[in-house]
């Protein structure tokens, strides 16, 4: 008598295979069993998924749509001044017309060009400006040489005649002197 050719390891394979097809089918038939109920799903006032449907005799609470706001965050209205930047000239071609500020709050480097000059700027000179998109990047518009406004401070005023005392005598005889 011949021998079988199958070996453990084939005898393990097609177990597993045959485990396999029967989970499959399983699946198959608990999926055909499954309603169309079963698949619903319900999304309650405070926006959670849930398996339950909304009760029906539950007072609802009536939205207005003036309160309802999507994506809109809060700020405050932006005023001209809020676009205007300090930076200082680190770089100015007068022959070509053009050059670059360094601002000095975020240090960016933006482009000028002599069209988008007030005053005559040189390097090193601080400079006020607003910026537009240009092709390639952002473009320094209405430039201006910075003017610092200096605070007025009050000096203390010198005493009144009224306030001072009144010189004696002798002082006055010995500034005569």
């Amino acid at each position: 008598m011949a021998r079988s050719q199958e070996t453990f390891g084939k005898k393990e394979r097609e177990k597993k295979k045959q485990k396999k097809k029967l989970e499959k089918e399983k699946k198959k038939e608990n999926r055909e069993k499954q309603s169309a109920d079963d698949m619903i799903a319900y999304v309650d006032e405070h926006g959670n998924i849930t398996s339950t449907p909304p009760d029906p005799d539950k007072k609802k609470k009536e939205v207005k749509l003036e309160d309802i706001e999507i994506s809109v965050s809060r700020q405050r209205e932006l005023t001209p001044e809020d676009f205007i930047r300090t930076g200082v000239v680190t770089f100015f071609n007068d022959s070509k017309g053009y050059g670059f500020i360094k601002d000095l709050e975020t240090q960016e480097s933006v482009f000028v060009h002599l069209n988008g000059l007030l005053d005559r700027v040189r390097e090193r000179d601080k400079v006020t400006f607003e910026t537009e998109k240009g092709p390639k990047g952002l473009n320094a518009i209405k430039v201006k040489l910075y003017v610092e406004e200096k605070k007025v401070e009050k000096k203390p005023e010198a005493p009144k005649a009224e306030d001072q005392p009144e010189a004696s005598d002798d002082a006055a005889d010995k500034k005569e002197e």
